[in-house]
């Protein structure tokens, strides 16, 4: 399978600080870009990579320092301690679609292909997009597309999907463009569709949610001084990576000891996001939107 080229690859590698015998996750796998340049690194270490598409099975690594884990990253915490572990020195994730999945037609990501709505990351997941699209309520999917796609005017293009629907039956990609595309400004077509169909994505593979659980199982997995790398492609995801690096949780609420002093979990290591140069952004269109921010857990925290 071709899968994007790897995002942020040196800088990730590099703000790993890896250990030749440490134990890291690479909690999104896809095409290995990054596992493969890990696995470089390490001689007695381990390397568990996550991915729950079907897909990426193709791309494993056969090397005695790897291990494929198919099963969704909000489910880290569990899978590795049926491997045997507790503790690792480092997690990285690459959040968001591959450029594989949006290049596969009948995986319905894209807005360049007419293909049913699906959207599912996992293909053996029972939600997908078209029964969102059919059967949420009008309030649902408002609430949907404002809070995971920022579309200021969720509320009428609810009402339009709702109205379209119950003439008929909306199935496919083009189905939907046609329907909503009306609302969206004349230059700005395809970032406004863009954003329709990040929103249903988001619904769809419940990305938010997992992303938390992850990263809160990631921090009681760490080691004390581990580091965790997150590569981030729109603001929802970024603000909740950066609660947990700055405030200690995803929510971004500032907890305090006995004391009054804030509780702190890590140590940023960039003060602000690093982003790709012109040359990758240019090479690479799947990086033009990464943020990438890295942490260190802090050696008093268990």
């Amino acid at each position: 399978m071709t899968y994007h080229s790897p995002v942020l690859l040196k800088e990730s590698i590099e703000g790993l600080n890896l250990k030749p015998d440490g134990v890291y996750v690479d909690v999104t796998f896809g095409g290995g870009g990054h596992s493969k340049e890990i696995l470089k690194f390490l001689k007695n270490g381990m390397l568990y990579s996550f991915d729950q598409d079907h897909d990426a099975l193709s791309n494993k690594i056969s090397s005695d320092n790897f291990k494929m884990i198919r099963a969704n990253f909000r489910f880290l915490k569990n899978f590795l301690k049926l491997e045997g572990v507790d503790r690792v020195d480092g997690v990285l994730a690459d959040l968001g679609v591959s450029s594989y999945q949006f290049d596969t037609a009948e995986r319905g990501f894209s807005l360049r292909f007419d293909a049913e709505l699906d959207m599912r990351m996992n293909i053996n997941s029972s939600l997908n997009a078209k029964e969102i699209i059919n059967t949420y309520s009008e309030e649902k999917l408002a609430d949907m597309f404002f809070k995971y796609g920022d579309i200021t005017q969720s509320r009428k293009l609810a009402n339009k999907i709702i109205n379209a629907r119950s003439e008929k039956h909306i199935s496919t990609t083009n189905e939907l463009i046609f329907v909503v595309e009306s609302l969206s400004p004349i230059k700005k077509r395809n970032q406004f569709l863009a954003r329709v169909f990040q929103a249903i994505r988001i619904e769809v593979n419940d990305e938010i949610n997992a992303l938390k659980e992850m990263l809160n199982s990631a921090t009681k997995l760490l080691n004390p001084g581990g580091r965790i790398v997150v590569i981030s492609y729109h603001s929802l995801e970024d603000k909740i990576v950066k609660n947990l690096f700055k405030k200690g949780n995803t929510d971004g609420i500032i907890e305090k000891d006995f004391f009054g002093n804030i509780s702190k979990i890590f140590n940023q290591i960039n003060k602000n996001v690093i982003i790709p140069n012109l040359d990758e952004r240019e090479l690479n269109k799947r990086a033009t939107s990464a943020k990438m921010r890295i942490a260190e857990k802090i050696s008093y925290v268990k």
